[in-house]
């Protein structure tokens, strides 16, 4: 069936408006990633199984196939809200029911998953199922919508509709019912999605995760460039060690796995929840004498308080004395400091006119020694994590603006030291750091609540650091011989 379901699949997408498809946030799975979700599964004597989000049915078609092939009743319920799609999903199901010898029994509902999820949670208890297979569709929710209103009155609080389609079927599966799901890998860890993360540890055992080595390769035909990670969920189920297994793209023929303990998964004083994804023994493991929290060693760090939109009425393309130099990303290369740039973003912020003062100053930090982490990093570059030190004397202005778009380090609003701010920016440079980063981290944005959670080395440390990169330039093997020498 696989090789006449991805003809189908591929059919039904060339018919498939481009702007209802970002409306609807939904990407199709291929039969050789829906056959491998479907291998996860245990399978006994009778299984009631949810697809929400079905599309053309290539993930309920892999479960049916595996469930006829263990000789098991299904009663399969699934949910397409698409026309296109839903017509090609009955067909497909259709068939199932016609040669299924008695053995699937199906149901599709062409409406709204969300709300008919809530309502069966609120008011039909009966409406619990054994299994349940995703590809859920990947969209933000506005705060103010319906959809996030009917989730909050289950209370799921979340900011995507791939979150919020996982955490409704967990609320409907039975005891020991079991989801497989494919999903970005962004939930693993920032706050917003913390309430999520939340529900799944409380409710449910991580039993396996599955992570594409090509961030390009699980949706290749829908340009979909997201880490995506298969995770495999039971309800009920006392957390045990957690399965963890890679493969270069979907063709799985370099699969590969290793167990873990769960501790190593989620670490167990871990506030935040973070659920990192190692792919090898000790990958997890701290850099070595990284046990320093920011409050330790007297830093914190802050997203840039400068939203540019805001302060649009104080923008200016030119800096003079009235004005405070506005850093955004592109005012860096190479980590060379290239201010002002012209570009369609401003190079400052007016902060007095007519020789009268602006009331912008909460927005902007003293001249000093600042270190800065950008927010987002392009799929192209190699590390995850790239920094800049930005030296006291970089810029003649008594104060800066740093917009959104960066995390900056600092002592409470104003600058560090010079030998912490160099150290600590060559630290957040080093591969090991950035190795150990990505266990955590799958996508590209790097949030200051993950800057926060991670551990550093002493502030002397990072001052001896600091002070042997003096000079040098800015280059990864000698970034990475400092970190070995100092033993970090």
């Amino acid at each position: 069936m696989s090789l006449i379901i991805d003809k189908v699949r591929r059919e039904a997408n060339s018919l498939l408006d481009s702007q209802r498809r970002s409306e609807l946030g939904q990407f199709m799975t291929s039969s050789p990633i829906a056959t491998f979700m479907a291998s996860l599964f245990s399978y006994k004597e009778h299984a009631r199984l949810l697809d929400a989000g079905a599309g053309v049915g290539s993930l309920t078609s892999a479960f049916l196939d595996k469930a006829l092939q263990e000789n098991i009743i299904v009663v399969s319920e699934v949910w397409e809200i698409d026309e296109v799609l839903g017509a090609y999903l009955k067909n497909t199901l259709d068939d199932y029911v016609q040669h299924g010898q008695g053995k699937i029994i199906s149901h599709i509902h062409m409406s709204d998953f969300i709300e008919d999820a809530t309502s069966a949670i609120q008011f039909d208890s009966n409406q619990r199922y054994t299994h349940a297979i995703l590809n859920p569709p990947y969209k933000k929710i506005s705060s103010n919508s319906k959809h996030r209103k009917l989730l909050r009155m289950v209370g799921i609080e979340t900011v995507n509709l791939y979150t919020a389609f996982l955490a409704l079927t967990i609320l409907l599966l039975k005891d020991k019912g079991e989801v497989v799901a494919i999903i970005p890998r962004s939930f693993c860890n920032g706050s917003y999605y913390r309430p999520f993360r939340d529900l799944i540890l409380r409710t449910c055992a991580i039993r396996q995760l599955h992570l594409f080595e090509s961030r390009s390769q699980a949706f290749q035909e829908d340009d979909v460039l997201q880490e995506n990670v298969i995770i495999h969920l039971i309800k009920g189920e006392l957390q045990g060690t957690v399965v963890i297994s890679t493969s270069h793209d979907a063709k799985f023929s370099d699969f590969r796995q290793t167990t873990f303990d769960a501790a190593v998964i989620v670490k167990p004083n871990d506030v935040e929840q973070f659920i990192h994804i190692p792919t090898a023994i000790g990958q997890t493991d701290t850099p070595k004498h990284c046990t320093h929290t920011l409050p330790d060693i007297g830093l914190e760090v802050c997203t840039g308080p400068v939203v540019d939109f805001r302060l649009k009425e104080y923008w200016c393309n030119e800096p003079s004395r009235d004005t405070a130099p506005l850093l955004y990303p592109h005012h860096f290369a190479d980590g060379i400091l290239c201010w002002p740039k012209f570009h369609k973003k401003p190079n400052a912020l007016r902060i007095a006119s007519d020789g009268n003062k602006c009331n912008i100053s909460k927005w902007l930090m003293p001249r000093g020694h600042y270190v800065l982490v950008k927010r987002f990093t392009s799929k192209e570059e190699r590390r995850r994590l790239v920094a800049y030190h930005l030296a006291s004397d970089a810029l003649d202005a008594a104060l800066i603006g740093f917009e959104n778009h960066w995390n900056v380090f600092h002592i409470g609003k104003h600058g560090m030291d010079e030998d912490t701010a160099k150290g600590l920016s060559v630290f957040l440079n080093s591969t090991i750091l950035d190795e150990h980063f990505r266990v955590f981290s799958g996508h590209t944005q790097v949030n200051a609540s993950d800057l926060r959670n991670m551990r550093y080395p002493s502030r002397e440390l990072l001052q001896k650091l600091g002070q042997r990169a003096k000079g040098l330039p800015n280059d990864q093997v000698l970034i990475d011989k400092l970190i070995e020498e100092q033993q970090i």
